[in-house]
């Protein structure tokens, strides 16, 4: 199925840039989140029409991602978890844990943007956590996880 995108998205193509996407992809996410269009030929003159708005709203998008990421550069967050004598977490720590954490510091991040590749954290010590902010923009915190014994 034949898209045009009307913001940017990771791996796939810029504003206003006509790709071919499954079209299951397209009808249960591009389409219902308003990323995508379907490319028509009304849908691609309306996108060139209002093509300098939309580079405005995402411009505006990333300057506030690069503010957020620049409070979060010197930020640390600790979290408290129950753990055993060798420091093994009973459970874990997880996006929403460390996204709360950071919430609670001072600088609002949602779930979705933790980026834990390995999976949840579960060993007590100190990791550095990446926070996918916006396309273009990533930051590093570094979270320390403090396990206490019973």
């Amino acid at each position: 199925m034949e898209v045009i995108l009307v913001e940017k998205i990771d791996r796939l193509g810029g504003l206003g840039d006509l790709v071919n996407v499954k079209s299951g992809f397209a009808r249960n996410y591009l389409l219902p989140t308003g990323k995508a269009k379907v490319a028509t030929a009304a849908n691609i003159a309306e996108i060139e029409a209002s093509r300098a708005e939309l580079e405005k709203a995402a411009a505006a998008s990333l300057k506030a991602a690069e503010a957020k990421r620049d409070q979060l550069a010197a930020l640390e967050v600790s979290i408290t978890s129950k753990s055993g004598t060798e420091g093994k977490l009973f459970g874990s720590v997880g996006n929403a844990d460390i996204a709360d954490a950071v919430t609670a510091a001072g600088v609002e991040v949602a779930k979705r943007d933790v980026r834990l590749p390995d999976g949840p954290l579960r060993l007590a010590g100190e990791y550095e956590i990446t926070l996918h902010l916006h396309a273009d923009v990533d930051a590093v915190v570094k979270v320390i996880i403090i396990g206490e014994e019973d």
